[in-house]
Protein backbone atom coordinates (compact mmCIF):
# COMPACT_ATOMS: atom_id res chain seq x y z
CA UNK A 1 0.00 0.00 0.00
CA UNK A 2 2.55 2.49 1.21
CA UNK A 3 4.73 1.43 -2.52
CA UNK A 4 1.57 1.93 -4.22
CA UNK A 5 0.51 5.84 -2.61
CA UNK A 6 4.61 6.19 -3.12
CA UNK A 7 4.24 5.75 -6.99
CA UNK A 8 0.46 7.40 -7.21
CA UNK A 9 2.50 10.51 -5.92
CA UNK A 10 5.49 10.48 -8.20
CA UNK A 11 3.08 10.19 -10.92
CA UNK A 12 1.20 13.60 -9.68
CA UNK A 13 4.79 15.44 -9.19
CA UNK A 14 5.41 14.02 -12.73
CA UNK A 15 2.21 15.53 -13.91
CA UNK A 16 2.22 18.50 -11.73
CA UNK A 17 5.53 19.86 -13.37
CA UNK A 18 5.02 19.06 -16.99
CA UNK A 19 2.10 21.16 -16.65
CA UNK A 20 4.24 24.34 -15.57
CA UNK A 21 6.74 22.99 -18.15
CA UNK A 22 3.63 23.55 -20.92
CA UNK A 23 2.67 26.87 -19.67
CA UNK A 24 6.13 28.41 -19.59
CA UNK A 25 6.84 26.84 -23.12
CA UNK A 26 3.63 28.87 -24.44
CA UNK A 27 4.44 31.86 -22.51
CA UNK A 28 7.11 31.77 -24.48
CA UNK A 29 5.75 31.26 -27.80
CA UNK A 30 2.98 33.95 -27.00
CA UNK A 31 4.26 36.58 -24.86
CA UNK A 32 7.99 36.87 -27.49
CA UNK A 33 8.28 34.67 -30.43
CA UNK A 34 4.55 34.62 -32.31
CA UNK A 35 3.55 38.62 -31.74
CA UNK A 36 7.00 39.67 -32.99
CA UNK A 37 6.48 36.93 -35.92
CA UNK A 38 9.35 35.56 -35.53
CA UNK A 39 9.84 31.93 -37.40
CA UNK A 40 9.80 28.42 -35.08
CA UNK A 41 10.44 24.78 -35.87
CA UNK A 42 9.68 21.98 -35.22
CA UNK A 43 5.95 20.54 -36.78
CA UNK A 44 4.63 23.61 -36.27
CA UNK A 45 7.25 25.14 -38.88
CA UNK A 46 6.73 21.79 -41.22
CA UNK A 47 3.25 22.53 -41.01
CA UNK A 48 3.44 26.27 -42.07
CA UNK A 49 5.80 25.38 -44.95
CA UNK A 50 3.30 22.89 -45.81
CA UNK A 51 0.20 25.25 -45.34
CA UNK A 52 2.46 27.79 -47.74
CA UNK A 53 3.08 25.29 -50.63
CA UNK A 54 -0.65 23.33 -50.83
CA UNK A 55 -2.42 25.65 -48.49
CA UNK A 56 -3.66 22.98 -46.43
CA UNK A 57 -4.59 24.22 -42.64
CA UNK A 58 -1.97 23.76 -39.92
CA UNK A 59 -4.18 22.51 -37.10
CA UNK A 60 -4.44 19.41 -39.89
CA UNK A 61 -0.91 19.13 -40.13
CA UNK A 62 0.11 19.04 -36.64
CA UNK A 63 -2.54 16.88 -35.98
CA UNK A 64 -1.73 14.38 -38.70
CA UNK A 65 2.18 14.21 -38.01
CA UNK A 66 1.62 14.11 -34.54
CA UNK A 67 -0.61 11.30 -34.67
CA UNK A 68 2.08 9.47 -37.00
CA UNK A 69 5.05 9.98 -34.37
CA UNK A 70 3.04 8.86 -31.51
CA UNK A 71 2.38 5.48 -33.33
CA UNK A 72 6.55 5.30 -33.15
CA UNK A 73 6.39 6.88 -29.50
CA UNK A 74 3.79 4.33 -28.51
CA UNK A 75 5.92 1.01 -29.43
CA UNK A 76 9.33 2.15 -29.06
CA UNK A 77 8.99 4.48 -25.65
CA UNK A 78 6.26 2.54 -23.66
CA UNK A 79 2.48 3.16 -23.36
CA UNK A 80 3.65 5.81 -20.11
CA UNK A 81 5.48 8.00 -22.42
CA UNK A 82 2.40 8.29 -25.24
CA UNK A 83 -0.33 9.28 -22.58
CA UNK A 84 2.26 11.75 -21.08
CA UNK A 85 2.09 13.39 -25.14
CA UNK A 86 -1.11 13.11 -25.66
CA UNK A 87 -1.77 14.68 -22.52
CA UNK A 88 1.18 17.66 -23.02
CA UNK A 89 -0.33 18.22 -26.47
CA UNK A 90 -3.58 18.20 -25.25
CA UNK A 91 -2.80 21.21 -22.48
CA UNK A 92 -0.34 22.86 -24.46
CA UNK A 93 -2.94 23.78 -26.96
CA UNK A 94 -5.19 24.67 -24.51
CA UNK A 95 -2.21 27.07 -23.02
CA UNK A 96 -1.68 28.16 -26.86
CA UNK A 97 -5.70 29.34 -27.07
CA UNK A 98 -5.58 30.65 -23.04
CA UNK A 99 -2.73 33.22 -23.31
CA UNK A 100 -3.32 34.26 -26.85
CA UNK A 101 -6.83 35.30 -26.28
CA UNK A 102 -5.16 37.94 -23.50
CA UNK A 103 -2.03 38.57 -24.71
CA UNK A 104 -1.86 40.85 -27.93
CA UNK A 105 0.80 42.46 -27.78
CA UNK A 106 4.19 41.31 -27.61
CA UNK A 107 6.18 41.65 -23.83
CA UNK A 108 9.35 42.96 -25.91
CA UNK A 109 9.37 44.51 -28.94
CA UNK A 110 12.87 44.18 -29.72
CA UNK A 111 13.22 40.83 -32.34
CA UNK A 112 16.50 39.95 -31.13
CA UNK A 113 15.70 40.20 -27.42
CA UNK A 114 12.50 38.68 -27.87
CA UNK A 115 14.11 35.45 -29.66
CA UNK A 116 16.53 35.54 -26.73
CA UNK A 117 14.10 35.34 -24.17
CA UNK A 118 10.95 33.58 -25.79
CA UNK A 119 13.25 30.42 -26.93
CA UNK A 120 15.24 30.34 -23.34
CA UNK A 121 11.77 30.09 -22.00
CA UNK A 122 10.81 27.53 -24.84
CA UNK A 123 13.95 25.51 -24.81
CA UNK A 124 13.94 25.42 -20.74
CA UNK A 125 10.33 24.41 -20.39
CA UNK A 126 10.75 21.42 -23.22
CA UNK A 127 14.06 20.47 -21.06
CA UNK A 128 12.27 19.99 -17.59
CA UNK A 129 9.32 17.90 -19.40
CA UNK A 130 11.74 15.60 -20.62
CA UNK A 131 13.01 15.21 -17.58
CA UNK A 132 9.63 13.92 -16.14
CA UNK A 133 9.66 11.39 -18.90
CA UNK A 134 7.08 13.35 -21.37
CA UNK A 135 7.20 15.49 -24.83
CA UNK A 136 5.25 18.35 -26.54
CA UNK A 137 4.91 16.07 -29.64
CA UNK A 138 6.86 17.01 -32.99
CA UNK A 139 9.94 16.34 -33.39
CA UNK A 140 10.88 15.93 -29.82
CA UNK A 141 9.46 12.36 -30.20
CA UNK A 142 11.73 11.85 -32.81
CA UNK A 143 14.69 13.17 -30.64
CA UNK A 144 13.99 10.97 -27.88
CA UNK A 145 13.65 7.62 -30.07
CA UNK A 146 17.23 9.00 -31.43
CA UNK A 147 18.67 9.26 -28.38
CA UNK A 148 17.28 5.92 -27.14
CA UNK A 149 19.69 4.35 -29.78
CA UNK A 150 22.36 6.26 -29.85
CA UNK A 151 24.29 8.82 -27.39
CA UNK A 152 23.30 12.25 -28.97
CA UNK A 153 21.37 14.53 -26.67
CA UNK A 154 18.31 15.84 -27.49
CA UNK A 155 19.04 19.29 -27.98
CA UNK A 156 21.21 18.61 -30.73
CA UNK A 157 18.84 16.22 -32.48
CA UNK A 158 16.50 19.05 -32.42
CA UNK A 159 18.67 21.43 -33.45
CA UNK A 160 20.12 19.14 -37.00
CA UNK A 161 16.14 18.89 -37.76
CA UNK A 162 15.33 22.55 -37.07
CA UNK A 163 18.11 23.78 -38.95
CA UNK A 164 16.71 21.75 -42.14
CA UNK A 165 13.11 23.31 -41.49
CA UNK A 166 14.44 27.07 -41.27
CA UNK A 167 16.12 27.04 -43.87
CA UNK A 168 13.62 24.86 -46.40
CA UNK A 169 11.17 28.46 -45.57
CA UNK A 170 13.67 30.46 -47.56
CA UNK A 171 11.66 28.46 -50.62
CA UNK A 172 8.34 30.06 -49.19
CA UNK A 173 9.29 33.27 -47.93
CA UNK A 174 12.35 34.65 -49.50
CA UNK A 175 13.76 36.37 -46.93
CA UNK A 176 16.47 36.46 -44.49
CA UNK A 177 15.08 38.23 -41.83
CA UNK A 178 13.52 34.80 -40.49
CA UNK A 179 15.78 33.04 -41.22
CA UNK A 180 18.40 34.67 -38.89
CA UNK A 181 15.75 34.86 -36.21
CA UNK A 182 14.79 31.24 -36.85
CA UNK A 183 18.39 30.18 -36.15
CA UNK A 184 18.91 32.36 -33.56
CA UNK A 185 15.75 31.05 -31.47
CA UNK A 186 16.79 27.06 -32.83
CA UNK A 187 19.94 27.84 -31.54
CA UNK A 188 18.98 28.95 -27.92
CA UNK A 189 16.31 25.97 -27.34
CA UNK A 190 18.95 23.58 -28.02
CA UNK A 191 21.30 24.90 -25.80
CA UNK A 192 18.53 25.30 -22.91
CA UNK A 193 17.52 21.96 -23.33
CA UNK A 194 20.38 19.98 -23.06
CA UNK A 195 21.27 22.42 -19.94
CA UNK A 196 18.47 21.86 -18.10
CA UNK A 197 18.83 17.86 -18.80
CA UNK A 198 22.55 17.64 -18.20
CA UNK A 199 22.06 19.55 -14.95
CA UNK A 200 19.23 16.64 -13.96
CA UNK A 201 21.30 14.15 -14.53
CA UNK A 202 24.68 15.68 -13.00
CA UNK A 203 25.90 13.56 -10.57
CA UNK A 204 28.37 14.41 -7.28
CA UNK A 205 30.90 11.58 -5.36
CA UNK A 206 31.21 12.40 -1.82
CA UNK A 207 33.76 10.99 0.92
CA UNK A 208 33.00 10.64 3.95
CA UNK A 209 34.91 10.64 7.27
CA UNK A 210 32.90 10.08 10.24
CA UNK A 211 32.88 8.08 13.90
CA UNK A 212 29.47 6.85 13.00
CA UNK A 213 30.26 5.29 9.98
CA UNK A 214 27.85 2.31 10.00
CA UNK A 215 24.79 4.64 10.99
CA UNK A 216 25.36 6.87 8.22
CA UNK A 217 25.35 4.34 5.49
CA UNK A 218 22.55 2.64 7.28
CA UNK A 219 20.35 5.57 6.56
CA UNK A 220 21.57 6.40 3.40
CA UNK A 221 20.74 3.00 2.20
CA UNK A 222 17.83 3.27 3.48
CA UNK A 223 16.41 6.61 2.66
CA UNK A 224 17.79 7.20 -0.44
CA UNK A 225 18.10 3.67 -1.92
CA UNK A 226 22.11 4.33 -2.89
CA UNK A 227 25.08 2.41 -2.54
CA UNK A 228 27.66 3.17 0.09
CA UNK A 229 31.26 2.06 -0.31
CA UNK A 230 33.90 1.84 2.74
CA UNK A 231 37.20 1.93 2.09
CA UNK A 232 39.84 1.64 4.91
CA UNK A 233 41.84 4.58 5.97
CA UNK A 234 44.79 5.63 8.30
CA UNK A 235 44.84 9.09 9.83
CA UNK A 236 48.92 10.06 9.40
CA UNK A 237 48.75 12.37 12.76
CA UNK A 238 46.30 9.84 15.15
CA UNK A 239 47.80 7.07 13.71
CA UNK A 240 44.21 5.45 14.32
CA UNK A 241 42.47 3.33 11.63
CA UNK A 242 38.93 4.30 9.76
CA UNK A 243 36.44 3.27 7.62
CA UNK A 244 35.77 6.25 5.02
CA UNK A 245 32.40 6.23 3.28
CA UNK A 246 32.43 6.52 -0.67
CA UNK A 247 28.98 7.48 -2.44
CA UNK A 248 28.12 8.60 -5.62
CA UNK A 249 24.42 10.57 -5.79
CA UNK A 250 22.83 12.72 -8.07
CA UNK A 251 23.44 16.66 -7.77
CA UNK A 252 19.62 16.87 -6.57
CA UNK A 253 20.13 14.46 -3.94
CA UNK A 254 23.27 15.58 -2.09
CA UNK A 255 21.90 17.57 0.37
CA UNK A 256 19.71 14.74 2.00
CA UNK A 257 23.38 13.24 2.36
CA UNK A 258 24.59 16.31 4.26
CA UNK A 259 21.26 16.41 6.40
CA UNK A 260 22.12 12.53 7.58
CA UNK A 261 25.69 13.17 8.47
CA UNK A 262 25.03 16.61 10.13
CA UNK A 263 21.99 14.31 11.78
CA UNK A 264 24.20 11.37 13.03
CA UNK A 265 27.81 13.13 13.17
CA UNK A 266 28.25 17.02 13.37
CA UNK A 267 31.66 16.87 13.56
CA UNK A 268 32.11 14.36 10.17
CA UNK A 269 34.85 15.77 7.76
CA UNK A 270 33.21 15.72 3.92
CA UNK A 271 34.18 16.06 0.42
CA UNK A 272 32.12 16.93 -2.45
CA UNK A 273 33.06 16.88 -5.95
CA UNK A 274 31.30 16.87 -9.41
CA UNK A 275 31.45 13.49 -11.82
CA UNK A 276 31.69 13.81 -15.40
CA UNK A 277 29.72 11.14 -15.85
CA UNK A 278 28.26 7.50 -14.07
CA UNK A 279 27.20 4.67 -15.74
CA UNK A 280 25.56 1.51 -14.11
CA UNK A 281 22.93 0.53 -11.74
CA UNK A 282 20.89 3.78 -10.45
CA UNK A 283 22.67 6.14 -13.06
CA UNK A 284 22.83 6.17 -16.91
CA UNK A 285 23.07 3.25 -19.56
CA UNK A 286 26.08 2.81 -21.27
CA UNK A 287 25.77 3.35 -25.09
Amino acid sequence: MKQRKKSIWSEVKAYSIITVGLFVMALGWTAFLIPNEILGGGVTGISTLIFWSTGLPVGVSVAAINAVLLVFALRILGRGFGVKTIYSIAVLSGFFALLQYYIREPFVTDKFLASIVGAGLAGSAMGIIFTQGGSTGGTDIIALIINKYRNITPGKIILAIDVVIISSSWLIFRSIEPLVYGFVVMSVVSYAIDLIITGNKQSVQLFIFSRKPEAIADRIGNELGRGVTFIKGKGWYTKSENDILMIIVRRTEYPQVFRIVKEEDRDAFVSLSTVMGVYGQGFDVMR
